[in-house]
């Protein structure tokens, strides 16, 4: 059998140890250095919606894993994406497609909200593209972190404000990003 990196990550996901626990568990959406397949690409990151879970491979068969929010049904990103643009206290402006779903509660946002401590971005921002396209979709931080857990985006990737700052230092432009 040929190891690709879809097999190499279906492996280390299917270890106990690299497996988080049930998203209620709050402990569980803390960051913890895990041990993972070592065949993971140092630098890449995975995330395991169902799990609740972002995984950042540090060094081969080690990676750090932090809890997450996620898209709802319907709304989730899935596939690989290419991190190409990185932002401290991001502004933010919800899409067109936000705001005609939703226009009681978007609509009002339609200039755009600054960057700061109360902007949905959060703290920083990482900014998914693909084929060299912005995909409109994110892992940042969050002014709600009591959503950790839980899938209530509009398709982004939410880590508590501590958390996306840890991550935000340790990856580069040009990381993989791998949403299965």
């Amino acid at each position: 059998m040929t190891l690709t990196r879809r097999s190499l990550l279906l492996a280390a996901l299917s270890t106990p140890l690299a497996r988080g626990a049930l998203a209620h568990d709050r402990a569980a959406l803390r960051p913890t250095e895990v041990r993972v397949h070592p065949g993971l690409a140092p630098g890449d990151i995975y995330v395991i919606p169902e799990d609740y879970h972002l995984y950042h491979i540090r060094r081969p068969g080690v990676a750090m894993r932090y809890g997450v929010g996620v898209g709802r049904a319907g709304l989730e990103f899935k596939g690989g994406a290419v991190i190409q643009r990185k932002a401290e206290w991001p502004s933010w402006r919800p899409t067109d497609d936000m705001i005609a779903r939703e226009p009681e509660k978007y609509a009002q946002y339609a200039d755009g909200v600054p960057g700061g401590p109360k902007n949905p971005l959060g703290a920083r921002a990482l900014y998914l593209f693909r084929d060299g396209r912005d995909t409109y979709y994110r892992i940042h931080g969050t002014t709600n972190p009591e959503t950790i857990g839980s899938s209530v985006s509009n398709g982004c990737i939410r880590l508590r404000n501590e958390d996306v700052m840890a991550l935000y230092e340790n990856v580069a432009i040009g990381t993989h990003v791998t949403v299965v």
